[in-house]
């Protein structure tokens, strides 16, 4: 079971930016993504991705401003976010080794699971 750990959330005003780092214990394939859920709300896929595919799909919500990339050297995954705003207050967690659901886009069947790190966004 590969661990993952979040690091790279915090405070910022709107308008900011932040950049996620989740680092993986081992090897990372297949889909892999991020994940957020903020006060009150449901948990909603960010952005997720299948390197080896060239597949990437985003939440309409960040579009423009997010941006999911991977460091296949050292095992890592980030989030770059941009023009933050307060609606992406949220605790921010990566996922990996999972299956690209072709119909939809996104990731299913993910192993790993990382704690998560918060992000707030103030204006």
């Amino acid at each position: 079971q590969v661990e993952l750990v979040e690091s790279g959330g915090g405070s910022v005003q709107t308008g900011g930016s932040l950049r996620l780092s989740c680092v993986a214990s081992g090897y990372i394939f297949g889909c892999m993504g991020w994940f957020r859920q903020g006060p009150g709300k449901q948990s909603e896929e960010v952005a997720v991705a299948h390197f080896e595919l060239g597949l990437t799909t985003y939440a309409e919500s960040v579009k423009g401003r997010f941006t999911i990339s991977k460091d296949n050297a050292n095992n890592t995954l980030y989030l770059q976010m941009d023009n933050l705003k307060t609606e992406d207050t949220a605790r921010y967690t990566c996922a990996a080794n999972g299956e690209w659901d072709p119909y939809d886009g996104h990731c299913i069947s993910l192993q790993s699971w990382g704690q998560g790190t918060q992000v707030t966004v103030s204006s």
